[in-house]
């Protein structure tokens, strides 16, 4: 009998919950205790939460940790092109025997019992981690953090990056009602790296962490970081850190990148470490240049990007980075889901962009319509009009303005289709 792919399993994972996100984490605790609790045999855990940034801080966290000569795991999500993306094992992509083997248990131990795909991918993740020597395993949160299903384990180190709006359908419609759902990963005694916060979050963080007696490691207080004359600067009570900018653009990244090295520093690493970090560290679909493939054979002369950003946090970040790119008319080509707030994100980039062409995100039921996305786009002042796919955006485009630059944008689920699709 031949053994189901991973995707087979994944299916069938997908049917055993009614609905896509239900926060509670008695289920998991339930299939971690059914394959003897593999979240009590990890290599020591960072456990990284916030509404933006985790991805990228969670690269340049693993970039150092590798460039100090660690073995890491690391588990995201959600995963742009293949599920794999999700699992990380010592440095390498889980391989398709191997996911489909764990995938395969761990939907046999749960017997047929309600969970939701998160939370049974999360386990299966765990127990990759725990079958696997490491010395580190890097968790991103999901959605929130008290109630996500990698909120079972004790951490050596929490990681909170900066916190804004966003999911409130789940984790409430207040700055400080998100933070105290992100805090909820602050353990006992355990310390956690603060990125910076707007004062409401910070307060609630705080208060969280005064509770636990976890000691805090906050950015402003313990650590400060900025960029100065083409270098990033760092100092906490260590010394100072002159490296260079982060691989990864954009002003927050200098941020992102300052929470990594707080790690970093608290973890004992030295200065070489700490620029692998940020020079080393690759995080697909943060504004990310296309250099291959069908789209940019199409674009010709013109700079094609991706950013899969879809918040308004998101938005102002990404027009910053368009503002300090070198001068060349930009058209957005756009896409987003029906749960975000659309106007928010766009309206930072309504002064950076001279059109938007608007798509909806394929395969997606929870997409915004393209007629939305472009109404949308009309309403904070932009340029806007509607495709049928990518490919047709990106030619329209081309047609008016043949040598510019086209960034592609809106939801980390576009970014992904891109990617396939761009192969």
């Amino acid at each position: 009998m031949i053994p189901d792919t991973s995707d087979a399993i994944l299916a069938r994972m997908m049917a055993l919950h009614p609905k896509v996100i239900d926060l509670t984490l008695d289920r998991v605790w339930r299939l971690l205790a059914a394959l003897d609790n593999p979240q009590e045999k990890l290599p020591p855990v960072i456990h990284i939460a916030g509404t933006n940034g985790k991805g990228s801080t969670q690269a340049m966290i693993r970039a150092g940790l590798e460039g100090w000569g660690k073995s890491v795991h690391a588990y995201t999500s959600p995963h742009l092109a293949r599920f794999h993306e999700r699992i990380r094992l010592a440095g390498e992509l889980i391989t398709e025997p191997h996911l489909s083997a764990i995938l395969d248990e761990c939907y046999s131990a749960n017997s047929g019992e309600t969970i939701t795909y998160f939370e049974i991918t999360t386990v299966a993740g765990l127990l990759a981690f725990a079958r696997t020597d490491a010395d580190f395993t890097l968790l991103e949160v999901g959605l929130g953090g008290r109630l996500d299903a990698t909120n079972v384990i004790t951490p050596e180190l929490s990681v909170i990056t900066p916190i804004s709006i966003d999911h409130e359908q789940f984790l409430g419609d207040t700055l400080a009602k998100i933070a105290a759902e992100k805090a909820g990963i602050i353990k006992r005694g355990v310390p956690v790296v603060v990125g910076p916060q707007p004062d409401e979050a910070m307060e609630v963080i705080e208060a969280t962490a005064a509770r636990l007696a976890a000691p805090l490691i906050a950015c402003g207080q313990h650590w400060h970081v900025s960029e100065e004359a083409g270098r990033l600067v760092y100092q906490d009570e260590r010394g100072l850190l002159d490296l260079p900018l982060p691989a990864l653009i954009g002003a927050h990244q200098v941020q992102n990148a300052g929470a990594a090295l707080a790690v970093l520093r608290h973890l004992g690493a030295a200065e070489a470490a700490c620029e692998a970090a940020v020079t080393k560290a690759q995080w697909p679909a943060r504004m990310q240049r296309l250099r291959t493939g069908p789209l940019v054979d199409l674009a010709g002369t013109a700079e094609v990007w991706l950013d899969g950003g879809h918040n308004a946090a998101a938005g102002l970040a990404l027009a910053e980075v368009l503002a300090r790119l070198p001068e060349r008319p930009t058209h957005l080509i756009c896409g987003m889901l029906n749960t975000k707030d659309v106007t928010g994100y766009l309206r930072p980039l309504a002064s950076e962009a001279q059109s938007l062409t608007a798509v909806s995100i394929p395969g997606e039921t929870a997409t915004l319509s393209a007629a939305e996305t472009e109404s949308a786009a009309r309403s904070v002042g932009l340029t806007s009009q509607s495709a049928d796919s990518v490919a047709a955006a990106l030619q329209a485009v081309l047609t008016r303005d043949p040598d510019c630059r086209v960034l592609i944008c809106g939801s980390l689920y576009l970014a992904g289709h891109v990617l396939r699709e761009n192969g």
